[in-house]
This record gives C-alpha cells, sequence and structure tokens, in this order.
C-alpha cells in the first residue's frame, strides 16, 4: 500500500507553544513514533505544514537590517530543510537500520495570475494583539486577519499546479525509501514568459499539495492528520456530528459552506480531490488515530465507493 499522510501543524509545534526547537523535537518524535509503525510493509510518504516556521524566520529576517528580507520561496527552501531534518532523524530512530528515509526539497510551480496573488489569506507565524499587528502592517507593509480570537499575517496562497520533483519522489520510493517532501505546500515557483522558473512570495496551502502529491504518485491512500477525530457537521453546537463516511460530490454540494475557510475547508477541498481524481479514499483525523485511519476504522473517511453523508454523535470539540 502507498500511503500519503500530510502532518498538521500541531505535529509540529501546538497553538500558542513557544517556537523552540526543543518544542518541535518533542512534537516530531510524538508524530513519528505514530508514523513509524506504517512503513512496515507499505510505502510511506511524509508532508508537512511549515506556517509557524516560516514566520518565524520572516521576522527573524526582517529583523536585520543590513540586508533586504529573504523572499518567501528561500524561506520555504530553509523550512523544508530544519522540519525535514527533524523528521528524517525521528523516523531514523524508530526504524530499522535498512530502512532508508531521504527529505527531498520539492519545488511545486503555481500561475504566476492566480488571482490569490491579490487576495492573501494564508496565516504564517505567530499570533499577535491588535495594537502589534498594526504597527508590523504599517512598517512593513504585512497583511493581517483573524485566526480565532488573534490575529496573524497573512500571505498568498496561490493553487499547486505542478510538482517539479514528481520523478525523483517515484524513483525514491521505487528504491525502498520513506520520503519526506512537498513540505509547507512545497517551494512556490512559476515559469516566466522566457520559459524561466522563479521563485515567487506565497506559501501554498499544504493540504492541496499534499493532496495533487498523492494524486502524482497515485496513492493508496490520503491521509491528513490533524488535532481533530475528523470533519464535523454542526461544528461547535449541541448537535454537532462527526462525518464518518462521504462521497466527495455530496459532502461539497450538501455541506461545504459549514467548514471552517482558514482550516476544515482546504483538507475537505483535497480529500474531495483526491477522491475524484484517483477512485482511492481520503483520511481526515487526528495522529493518535493514524493506523485505524488507514484501515477505514477512524477518521472522516471521503471515497467514491460510499454514498452521501454518513455522521455519528459527537462530543463538543475545541477546534475544526
Amino acid at each position: 500500500m502507498r500511503i500519503v499522510v500530510a502532518l498538521g501543524g500541531n505535529a509540529l509545534l501546538r497553538r500558542g507553544e513557544p517556537m523552540t526547537v526543543e518544542n518541535q523535537r518533542e512534537n516530531v518524535a510524538v508524530a513519528c513514533a505514530r508514523l513509524a509503525p506504517l512503513a512496515e510493509g507499505n510505502e510511506l510518504v511524509v508532508s508537512h505544514g511549515n506556517g509557524p516556521q516560516i514566520g518565524l524566520l520572516a521576522l527573524e529576517g526582517a529583523a536585520y537590517q543590513p540586508v533586504p528580507a529573504y523572499p518567501l520561496d528561500v524561506l520555504g527552501a530553509e523550512t523544508q530543510g530544519m522540519i525535514g531534518y527533524l523528521v528524517e532523524l525521528e523516523l531514523a530512530n524508530r526504524l530499522p537500520e535498512s530502512q532508508p528515509v531521504a527529505a527531498l526539497l520539492t519545488m511545486i510551480e503555481v500561475d504566476p495570475a492566480d488571482p490569490a496573488f491579490d487576495d492573501p489569506t494564508k496565516p504564517i507565524g505567530p499570533i499577535y494583539g491588535t495594537d502589534e499587528a498594526a504597527v508590523l502592517e504599517r512598517e512593513r507593509g504585512w497583511a493581517f486577519r483573524p485566526d480565532g480570537d488573534a490575529i496573524r499575517r497573512v500571505v498568498a496562497s496561490p493553487a499547486p499546479k505542478r510538482i517539479h520533483e514528481i520523478r525523483q519522489i517515484a524513483g525514491l520510493l521505487h528504491a525502498g525509501c520513506v520520503v519526506i517532501c512537498a513540505g509547507g505546500g512545497g517551494i512556490p515557483i512559476a515559469r516566466g514568459a522566457d520559459g524561466q522558473l522563479r521563485g515567487v512570495e506565497a506559501v501554498i496551502d499544504k493540504d492541496h499539495a499534499s493532496g495533487l502529491l498523492a494524486v502524482g504518485i497515485d496513492a493508496s491512500v490520503f491521509v491528513m492528520a490533524t488535532d481533530t477525530p475528523g470533519a464535523y457537521l454542526g461544528f461547535g453546537t449541541d448537535d454537532q456530528r462527526l462525518i464518518t463516511h462521504a462521497h466527495p460530490d455530496a459532502l461539497l454540494a450538501e455541506h461545504g459552506a459549514e467548514f471552517a475557510a482558514g482550516s476544515m475547508l482546504p483538507k475537505v477541498i483535497a480529500a474531495c480531490d483526491f477522491a475524484r481524481a484517483t477512485g482511492s479514499p481520503a483520511v481526515i483525523g487526528q495522529l493518535a488515530d493514524i493506523d485505524r485511519m488507514v484501515t477505514g476504522q477512524a477518521g472522516t473517511r471521503i471515497s467514491t465507493d460510499t454514498d452521501g453523508v454518513a455522521t455519528v454523535a459527537a462530543p463538543p470539540t475545541k477546534e475544526n
């Protein structure tokens, strides 16, 4: 079985937690303890988010005045190297020495005319208070939007179109490697009128990029690991219900408006796109259930071999 797992930001850094290397090491170690068993008898590909990390690097760069701030594509490459290293290290500590693990810098092409460049929506970096955000907006020209009870910087998030290293990823899988790739949604690049590839100022959504990856390598199952047991209907109400199974067409047509644009909606759309494109299932759920998610016993499973939308009563949760 070929499995793609997209690790949510909580697998690397919990909300409000200080962005220290040690905190990230501890969180990655917990995630890898869940991931490692999947590598036995399967082909495993791991992607990850980078929102907090790329935001921190942007802040550090802006604080150093002698040189211009580094662009987001370069910062994205830095986060892929840093996070990829941590995941590779912790997986290697839990797998047999005979099992190779490789982290690959991954460029993903976007359309330079994507309207997302005119409407920044992707949150990155730490949370801010209203006054601090106003100062940064005025001094650095950054855009900000509410994120829950706080405010975060937002940047352009164009749709991923093509994974530049898809052949290399397939080759590594063929060689028996566990592959860590497409981190942070990939390093955003675009092709200019002269045919040359160049980095662009953006951060691609990790779930959409991971879904494109899963389609590109013909994954048997696409798993998005987050901090809730799955996707919900009536989220936050007394009638909240966990979606157990859903057909992609029914889920989006009947309930698409119920999912939060900044958190669950990208996951639902990515899952539906993958299920339609491949006929294989996509699953959304919490990391602790990842083995059961792969076997169809936990999480929200979206596939074309089911009808409608099935739910069960669920207790209130903190976030969706």
